[in-house]
């Protein structure tokens, strides 16, 4: 019945992929996400009709129609500033504490005094503690409230023990245990985020430490031995040319190979890896709103790095095709294996199909980048509408 719960107290969950609403169990950021909790929040509050028809029943006198309307006006003021406030911006472990407490006197206080009808006062009591207790505390919570109107919806034992109360009791353990699970499944998340924020860091420092060995590697001799050149070079003259000429020619060569084995190394650390590119079109997919259907690892034939970048490269063109100019719905990945060593690469959506105005640059740029290590590319109208696009490379025996 809250709409919105934290990971843990005192946390929050960041927004991701720009959502205009916030998820159940995350809190809202934005204005608009604000304003869809509080309508959420408001939304639960029908619950409270046995309550309010009772009060406009007539049934109760003039004291116990005040004392009933200031008191369910307490609770609900109580309630909404609790679940909203504490989800958007944690309050402190006590204030949290002495709110439940609150609601819980409440209840009871209402529940015991105006009529049994106000017993559903303690579902919101279960739900409030699982959003925004520890789990510990929100279990005792909850078994508090249900122990309570019990001996309440029992008049203190002098009623049968199965009477309507116990329609309340269901509601109260489902919405509790499930808003104390919402706050784990929270908290779990947070926790892969970080992860995930950690291995990509040390995965870009362990990046920089293999740049900055191979650099060195690559570098130290030739940049030596071209100093150690150019010193003796520079003795030579000019009392001999054609031996300091000698020099400079071999200053020439060395510099024409370290060059040659930077670019080799550049461009091995600017090639596409199908991992780092299946990654990257599951998250361009997500952020686009499109239904991604991809594969969780890389195909099952190895490749050489050379045709492992042509169809990396074949891949983050096909997603990108799909995301600014299909207009689909949903886009499937899938690697599948013909005749022997051939792999093939599918990209196919939904979408509006292919154009009649021929191939575009990026497809051209893809089949001749193909054709480099023996493969082939193919494109045409799904079976049932949209795109498809295959990309056949040779795979290693």
């Amino acid at each position: 019945m809250s709409g919105a719960t934290v990971g843990e107290e005192g946390g929050s969950v960041p927004d991701e992929g720009g959502r205009r609403f916030a998820a159940v169990a995350e809190p809202p950021v934005t204005r608009r996400q604000k304003l869809g909790k509080g309508l959420m929040i408001l939304a639960w509050m029908v619950f409270l009709g046995g309550p309010l028809a009772d009060l406009w029943s007539g049934r109760l006198g003039t004291g116990a129609t005040v004392w009933g309307s200031v008191g369910l006006a307490g609770f609900v003021a109580a309630y909404s500033g609790l679940v909203f406030r504490h989800t958007s911006s944690p309050l402190p472990s006590r204030a949290v504490r002495a709110l439940v407490a609150l609601l819980f006197a409440l209840a009871c206080a209402l529940s015991g005094t105006v009529g049994h009808d106000w017993l559903v006062l303690f579902v919101y009591v279960a739900v409030a503690s699982g959003a925004v207790l520890p789990v510990a505390w929100a279990a005792w919570s909850v078994g508090a409230c249900v122990l309570a109107m019990a001996v309440i919806g029992t008049g203190f034992g002098t009623r049968p023990w199965w009477g309507p109360w116990t329609s309340f009791v269901i509601p109260a353990v489902l919405g509790g245990f499930a808003l104390m699970s919402a706050r784990k499944t929270v908290r779990t998340m947070r926790e892969l985020r970080r992860a995930r924020a950690a291995v990509a860091e040390l995965a870009a420092s362990e990046e920089r430490l293999r740049l900055a060995r191979d650099l060195h590697d690559l570098l130290g001799h030739s940049l030596s031995l071209i100093t150690l050149k150019s010193e003796l070079a520079g003795r030579m003259l000019p009392a001999h040319p054609e031996r300091a000429a000698e020099q400079v020619a071999d200053i020439e060569r060395v510099g024409r190979q370290a060059l040659v084995d930077v670019r080799e190394a550049v461009s091995g650390y600017r090639r596409p890896t199908l991992a780092v590119e299946l990654a990257g079109a599951r998250t361009a997919l997500d952020t686009a709103g499109i239904t991604a259907a991809l594969p969780h690892s890389a195909p099952p034939r190895p490749l050489a790095s050379e045709t492992e970048g042509a169809l990396a490269w074949a891949l983050r063109e096909a997603v990108t095709n799909v995301v600014r100019h299909s207009g689909a719905r949903r886009c499937t990945v899938a690697f599948g294996t013909g005749e022997a060593s051939v792999l093939h690469l599918t990209v196919s959506d939904d979408g509006k199909g292919p154009s009649g105005a021929g191939a575009g640059n990026g497809l051209n740029g893809l089949r001749e980048r193909l054709a480099l290590v023996d493969g082939s590319l193919t494109t045409s109208a799904g079976p049932g509408g949209g795109f498809t696009l295959r990309a056949t490379v040779p795979s290693l025996p």
